[in-house]
């Protein structure tokens, strides 16, 4: 039997590292894109968000930009909050429980 030829993405992905670095950037995409388009929805500025969360304008245009990743969970629950969005941990192994944050 052929075994089936891998793909680059396949090899790539296998290399623990590299697949790290790929999730890490996806879940900065997702709250980058997420804040583009609630704010865009809601249409509500930078300024705007920022002063209803209680937070400064350049944290908001940082992770709108994707340049900030790393903020607290506070501030990020605050931001959410504001555009009709609250953190939910699920667990990796699937369904079942989950902790909301108010």
């Amino acid at each position: 039997m052929k075994k089936k030829a891998k793909s680059t993405y396949d090899e790539f992905i296998e290399d623990k590292h590299q697949k790290k670095l790929i999730d890490q950037e996806y879940r900065e995409l997702l709250i980058s894109e997420l804040l583009l388009a609630a704010m865009e929805e809601d249409h509500i500025s930078v300024r705007k968000l920022a002063a209803e969360a209680g937070v400064s304008p350049t944290i908001v245009q940082s992770l709108k930009s994707g340049k900030k990743t790393n903020i607290t969970i506070d501030t990020l629950s605050r931001i959410l909050d504001v555009i009709g969005y609250r953190i939910v941990l699920v667990p990796k192994s699937g369904p079942g429980k989950q902790l909301n944050m108010a």
